[in-house]
């Protein structure tokens, strides 16, 4: 199960335990006859005693017998993204006020979670896994107080019993009769004032189909303007509480068992349902608008075109403090979705509990990052309220990026100048598009350069320096040779400490790495370019026109890095091209099938007078089919701050 496949599955839970239970408690609902083919239910009554009989079942009065449901459910229909749980099946049970167990079986994955009073309990057989969380366990191993008990309960609901009539404001439900005979559909959906508002989602519905004299659906339906999802239910169980048994995981010798923290299994959950239907909206053509949002200090924020750029300048902790306060939000938005969401996601399926994954990690890499990083990390935490292990946990995560790219000089221009594409194939559809920024850098001491980043990293994967080198990062394999400087502080690095391509390529083999990376490195000053393929103990370099084991089509005056059918399709675009490059036909190199469908960012950098190109991913497109904003560092550097809007 890919990590961003648990936002639809989240979702697609959350819609179809509402219908369920809903429809459940309202016998006397789906027993009447309609008086016409449509009748809107009364919201102030029949929706009202559906809503209470649920509170009443989720959250029992003291000394109320403890009741159980236990039913079997089968995917049906999965359309837009939630195509992968096609034919899926989950079994659930339910015992209020605190136990909950969902079996799913998905494809050739199986997945069990459990919550069982206090503590919650995550199997993977497949991949002999199991998590058993708790509020005795430290968030971080490097910290031993850093215990945060929480409350987690998945069917607290988070509205009172007087607050349900809140509810009949914003849900209306309909009962509509199918074209079989006793069989009817209760639809419910946004009311006209929820509908005005902006919802996370657009045109969605939950559907239960009832027939008639039943007391519970047969048929749940969630559908929204992007994804349709259709589960056939089975007859639910409807009985006493369920013995002790029933909530213990099935394991066997096998089974790696890990005990984690409580408070990151509840954070995950929470990151995840806050970014269901979370929306990044097209950008308009832009206009050349230009404004600022806040100053910090030396540092400032501005709108460039409906995109953040981010000016950073002084000491370490000086520039830190700048960041962590001017995109507070962002900075701290990005940990949740990096750590808690995306980071713990990928746990289920690797098999690997990923906090204990990346702590590692860090700690083999810790003593190879320049001090002066780590001060500014950590003032980045502290300006925006978080935990220092948290961004520099968060700041790890550039090392799972993947990618191609690309330089462009000499005769393959008309005019002989240096273009350098850079494609960011990464996460796509997590949230990060929305913390995207231009990070403009003035250290202390080193070059000034512009980072093409996300909100709260340091370290970089796209870049270019005031001194016109430019350089883009693309993933490889070795994940777990991590005794060296890690691959976005090494960019940094890079970035801050030479001026060309000479001083880079020996830097960077000089440096202390870690597993295997690509890039494709150029200088506007001397119009070269090379491309180099680097591990903890290799290090080739690749210069322009020359070819690879990896790379079996070189074209003159050119590097081109990437894999499989990318590769090929970007060398014959470049072929087919040749001579004729400016910059939208460079652009336009980096457009499907040439980026992936996970195309985060793409960047086309024009050194030769710092002018640079950036598009985002938003919801509906890859980055590459998305408006490109073009930006000049040098102009960037040299002018006075924006005015206020």
């Amino acid at each position: 199960m890919k990590p961003m496949h648990i936002f639809p599955i989240l979702r697609l839970a959350g819609a179809a335990s509402v219908l369920f239970l809903t429809a459940g408690a309202v016998p006397a609902l789906q027993a009447k006859e309609p008086a016409a083919s449509v009748a809107k239910v009364n919201a102030s009554g029949e929706v009202m005693g559906a809503l209470g009989e649920v509170f009443s079942f989720l959250q029992p009065s003291s000394g109320q017998e403890a009741r159980s449901v236990t039913a079997n459910l089968a995917v049906t229909t999965a359309t837009g993204g939630a195509e992968f749980l096609k034919d899926a099946k989950f079994h659930v049970q339910v015992q209020p006020p605190s136990r909950l167990l969902v079996k799913a079986d998905i494809g050739e994955r199986s997945l069990t979670f459990c919550q069982d009073g206090e503590k919650v309990w995550i199997h993977v057989p497949k991949k002999d896994f199991l998590i058993r969380a708790d509020n005795t366990v430290p968030q971080f191993s490097t910290r031993p107080d850093s215990v945060q008990p929480v409350k987690f309960n998945l069917l607290s609901l988070p509205v009172s019993h007087s607050q349900l009539a809140l509810l009949t404001v914003l849900l209306r439900m309909e009962r509509q009769e199918t074209a079989t005979a006793g069989e009817a559909e209760y639809v419910l959906s946004p009311s006209p004032a929820a509908a005005a508002m902006e919802l996370p989602v657009r045109n969605p519905s939950l559907t239960a189909t009832v027939l008639v004299g039943r007391d519970w659906p047969s048929m749940l339906r969630y559908q929204d303007d992007r994804t349709k999802v259709e589960l056939s239910v089975s007859p639910p169980v409807i009985a006493a509480a369920l013995p002790d048994a029933a909530w213990q995981p099935v394991t066997d010798s096998n089974d790696r068992e890990e005990h984690v923290a409580l408070s990151q299994i509840d954070r995950f959950v929470k990151v995840v349902t806050a970014n269901l239907g979370s929306r990044i909206p097209t950008l308009p053509p832009a206009k050349g608008a230009r404004h600022l949002i806040a100053e910090e200090g030396a540092g400032r924020l501005e709108d460039f075109d409906g995109t953040k750029v981010l000016f950073l300048s002084g000491t370490p902790e000086e520039m830190g403090r700048q960041h962590g306060t001017l995109m507070k939000k962002e900075v701290r938005r990005l940990v949740d979705r990096v750590l808690y969401g995306v980071g713990v996601g990928t746990s289920f399926e690797k098999g690997r509990w990923f906090f204990g994954e990346i702590e590692e990690a860090v700690r083999r890499t810790g003593p190879f990052i320049d001090p002066r990083h780590l001060a500014e990390m950590d003032a980045i935490a502290t300006a925006a309220g978080l935990q220092p292990e948290e961004i520099r946990l968060a700041n790890f995560f550039p090392e799972l990026f993947h990618c191609s790219g690309f330089a462009l000089l000499g005769k393959a221009t008309p005019d002989g100048k240096l273009y350098h594409g850079r494609v960011l194939d990464y996460m796509r559809g997590v949230g990060m598009e929305e913390n995207a920024a231009v990070i403009v850098t003035r250290p202390e001491k080193g070059n000034a350069w512009v980072n093409i980043g996300y909100a709260g990293f340091t370290g970089s994967v796209t870049a270019m320096n005031e001194k016109q080198l430019c350089i883009g990062e693309m993933g490889g394999r070795g994940e777990g040779s991590w005794d060296g400087k890690p691959m976005a502080q090494l960019v940094r690095e890079v970035m801050e400490n030479t001026s060309t391509l000479e001083e880079a390529l020996d830097y960077m083999r000089r440096t202390p790495r870690t597993c295997e990376y690509y890039y494709v490195i150029s200088d506007a000053k001397t119009h070269t370019a090379a491309g180099v393929k680097a591990t903890s103990t290799v290090f080739e370099v690749i210069r322009t026109g020359e070819s690879h084991p990896q790379l079996a089509e070189p074209v003159p005056d050119t590097v081109l890095m990437s894999a499989g059918d990318r590769y090929t399709e970007l060398a014959k675009r470049v072929k087919n091209g040749f001579g004729s490059f400016g910059v939208t036909q460079a652009i336009n190199l980096m457009s499907r099938p040439v980026c992936m469908t996970s195309n985060l960012h793409s960047v086309l950098f024009a050194p030769d007078n710092l002018d640079f190109y950036v598009a985002n991913a938003d919801s509906e497109r890859v980055a590459s089919e998305t408006r490109y904003t073009k930006y000049n560092l040098r102009s960037l550097l040299d002018s006075p701050p924006a005015k206020s809007e």
